[in-house]
């Protein structure tokens, strides 16, 4: 029979007696899939992004509790693929505001809804309550063109309205034409619009553009995975070269992009000063339409903070146009470049550009771009020089072992003040512990640090463990996930739970940990100088005893997830 995970249900391998209780706690969005999660911000791909407003949704004892949440109701089961294996999603119902006396006032504030299908009294009940809503999020609610006229006239007559997310809706084009007329409306005072996934095509670009065109109130439009296409994109640029438009923060990806549309985004990034943000992943662009925006990027009119091209076909000849534009723009902080295969080639060229005083980079993503342990040098004196560098991805490039080692001495260096870096799928096993520890012992400023999918092994994650238990170790979310670990190494695990209080976040995911292992860690988190806020147990099966041990254990600790 299947395993039941904490509302996510995965076929089991193990016994049909190995078993675990109905779902409790549902998983954050952080550890739901998305696209960003290709990038190394999450773990294991669980599904879509569940309903939160600052708070979680609990069954207990049959019942569904809401806590500072609208609702989840009637969920579809779906297939959910990824590249950390098939989930689908349980039919969870949550009840209406009939049956909770506090939900009728809260739908009367923000809703924020996914994953529920929105029809008949249930819509018509929501739509009342939209019209003194500041912020609306109604994400993979299987809205279409009906929904988006009742949309339209909130959007004409709710002047408070700032923010409207329709993500992952078949909205379609002829939908988001009908919303564009209430966008339009002199009462309309949107500033954000999330349209992302919502089957649109380069048709509804003259509507977009028309908005962007008139409406200055909006600075940030989201439209990634939506098949704009060339056309689309060249209507589109010409309202973002309006005077009217004000955006701030634009999102293109995954919207079949290509060269041509170059030209007009180069136009962009140079009449607009007001751009901080601009997302093009997952566009086919190439090396001559890249060297073309890093021209624009140049200009001295821009003023962009965050870039990303992932997946743009970005090659060390890329590499070197991008490498200009670190050296002259200080207000670019945040680059992603990852899924581009230049190579060790082409990280050479950037760090010519990173290691420059003028670059402030804080946050460099790079995984998947194929390097190796030749680009840990580099990569090693641009941790220890660049102090501005913050966050950094390196997922799914072959360092191993030696490239670590080197990475290791970077991260020693006094001068480093790296917080996050992500090192996932990187070829590295326990013989890099030793340097690990080492760095864990002595470097104050890593707060979180991403190592699952290597064969550490035991062995290794007991010499982890040694430095996340040093007095100057100020780590406070370790991934260890997919490491081959055991219930052999729980002891170590257990003694940094229970003893190291900066610790709030530990992922031990798919780790044969086996009931001795999570008992260990049970004892360990009961200690009143744990402060760990989310246990990460994805994919590790134990028994239904230890499961009743692990839910009195999240009902005595109230700040405590165990997310499973």
């Amino acid at each position: 029979m299947p395993l039941t995970t904490r509302g996510w249900v995965r076929e089991c391998p193990f016994p049909a007696s190995c078993h675990r209780a109905q779902p409790r706690e549902h998983s954050l969005s952080r550890y739901s899939s998305s696209h960003q999660h290709s990038r190394g911000r999450g773990y294991a791909n669980q599904g879509c992004a569940l309903p939160s407003l600052g708070g979680a949704i609990a069954e207990r004892g049959g019942a569904v509790q809401i806590e500072g949440v609208i609702s989840l109701a009637k969920a579809p089961a779906r297939q959910l693929g990824g590249r950390f294996g098939r989930w689908r999603r349980r039919s969870v119902a949550v009840r209406t505001s009939a049956g909770y006396p506090g939900l009728t006032s809260t739908l009367k504030m923000d809703p924020d809804i996914q994953c529920e299908e929105l029809t008949g009294s249930r819509w018509t009940e929501l739509v009342s309550s939209m019209k003194n809503s500041k912020s609306i999020r109604l994400d993979d609610c299987s809205l279409s063109r009906s929904h988006c006229e009742d949309l339209c006239s909130v959007l004409s007559t709710n002047q408070s309205l700032k923010e409207l997310k329709l993500s992952n809706n078949e909205l379609k084009d002829d939908g988001v034409e009908v919303l564009c007329k209430g966008l339009l409306t002199p009462s309309c005072n949107l500033e954000l619009l999330w349209l992302q996934n919502c089957s649109l095509t380069g048709a509804c670009c003259e509507s977009l553009r028309s908005v962007l065109s008139k409406k200055p109130s909006l600075t940030e439009l989201h439209l990634g995975d939506n098949k704009l296409e060339t056309a689309g994109g060249k209507v589109l640029c010409k309202g973002l070269l309006d005077s009217n438009c004000k955006i701030r923060n634009l999102t293109l990806s995954y919207c079949e992009l290509t060269k041509d549309n170059a030209e007009l985004l180069t136009s962009v990034l140079c009449a607009k000063p007001t751009l901080k943000e601009l997302n093009l992943s997952n566009n086919e662009l190439g090396d001559a339409a890249i060297k073309q925006l890093c021209r624009g990027l140049m200009d001295s009119n821009c003023n962009l903070e965050l870039l990303h091209l992932e997946n743009c076909g970005v090659t060390a000849e890329s590499c070197a146009d991008l490498s200009n534009v670190l050296r002259t723009k200080p207000s670019l902080i945040d680059l992603a470049v990852g899924d581009n295969k230049f190579g060790d080639a082409g990280l050479a060229l950037l760090c010519q550009g990173l290691l420059h005083p003028n670059c402030k980079v804080q946050k460099l993503w790079l995984w998947e771009c194929d390097l190796t342990a030749a680009s840990c040098k580099d990569l090693s004196n641009l941790i220890r020089t660049k102090e501005s560098l913050i966050e950094m991805s390196l997922i799914t490039n072959s360092l191993g072992d030696a490239g670590m080692d080197l990475l290791c001495q970077g991260l020693k260096d006094p001068k480093c003040k790296l917080q996050s870096l992500w090192l996932r799928e990187c070829g590295l096993t326990s013989a890099c512990c030793e340097s690990i520890r080492s760095v864990l012992s002595t470097n104050m400023s890593l707060k979180e640090l991403q190592i699952g999918s290597n064969k550490l092994e035991d062995e290794g994650v007991k010499l982890i463990c040694e430095g996340l238990r040093q007095p100057s170790c100020n780590i406070e979310s370790i991934w260890l996930g997919d490491s081959d670990a055991t219930a052999g190494c729980c002891d170590s695990i257990a003694a940094v739970i229970s003893t190291k209080q900066c610790l709030r976040e530990i992922d031990l995911s798919n780790n044969m940990l086996e009931d001795a292992g999570v008992r260990k860690l049970y004892e360990a988190v009961k200690s009143p100088n744990c402060k760990l806020k989310h246990l990460v147990l994805y994919d590790i099966y134990w028994s239904s005893e230890v499961d009743d041990e692990l839910q009195a254990l999240e009902e005595s600790k109230p700040g405590l997830k165990i997310i499973s």
